[in-house]
């Protein structure tokens, strides 16, 4: 699937999902990202959505039968569990869309919530940034 399809595809997905807000549609590797308030909830690579989860969340994905995004690394297969594919039934259910895309959002909030803030420190004098 070529980039630009994918982006019409998370496009498509985007508008469907308006009615949390101003959902955002970034480049994100090979796909196109999904976004909103700044903050990535959900990707399309290959055609298929993908939604943020956590521990919290994954039960309810793996219930029907959802698996976590994985691709082929240069030595292994990598499994990212802190996305997984989207539901077939809740493809076709705008209602349903949302409310597991609204789910995927507060599961980004937490983990960025989770992530201790960077400090910045003071630079000595005479030292370049690097």
């Amino acid at each position: 699937m070529s980039m630009e399809t994918e982006r019409r595809h998370a496009q498509d997905l985007a508008d469907m999902l308006a009615p949390l807000g101003e959902v955002g549609v970034t480049r994100f590797f090979s796909g196109a990202g999904l976004t909103l308030a700044g903050r990535q909830f959900a990707f399309v690579i290959d055609g298929t959505l993908y939604l943020r989860t956590d521990a919290e969340g994954r039960a309810a994905f793996e219930a029907l039968g959802a698996g976590p995004f994985s691709y082929d690394g240069p030595s292994r297969q990598v499994i990212v569990r802190a996305y997984y594919q989207a539901p077939d039934e809740i493809m076709d259910d705008p209602e349903m869309l949302c409310d597991w895309a609204a789910r995927a959002f507060q599961a980004a909030t937490r983990a960025a919530a989770a992530k201790p803030q960077r400090q910045s420190r003071p630079r000595r004098r005479g030292t370049s940034p690097s």
